[in-house]
């Protein structure tokens, strides 16, 4: 019983040991600091996509627009295409809000 309570009293405090109360922080590189975060500060966002409609042209195709919060628009041949991004007013006539749309040309029907 004897040997069994010193065993963990001493256990105990070679874990107490190895802990110590400085500050450690492990980086990668360099530490920057201020500089890091000053560098990254004024990064732009991309637009987020405000709407996302599919239209089916006058040669009976379907295209996808996503209309994006700022004013452009990216045309897809498919839902899982990346798309082109088009600015309305180009190839690409009419808004979110518009029932129908000109591409390339052709009309298309919401």
């Amino acid at each position: 019983m004897t040997r069994t309570a010193m065993l963990i009293t001493l256990v105990a405090a070679a874990a107490l040991a190895g802990c110590n109360k400085e500050d450690h922080t492990i980086v990668a590189g360099p530490d920057e600091g201020a500089a890091n975060a000053t560098a990254n500060e004024h990064v732009a966002l991309p637009p987020s996509i405000s709407a996302s409609k599919s239209y089916r042209c006058a040669d009976n195709k379907l295209i996808y627009v996503d209309w994006m919060s700022d004013g452009t628009a990216r045309v897809k041949k498919s839902r899982e295409e990346a798309g082109t991004v088009v600015t309305p007013g180009t190839d690409l006539k009419g808004d979110s809000s518009a029932k129908a749309i000109t591409y390339g040309g052709q009309n298309c029907k919401a």
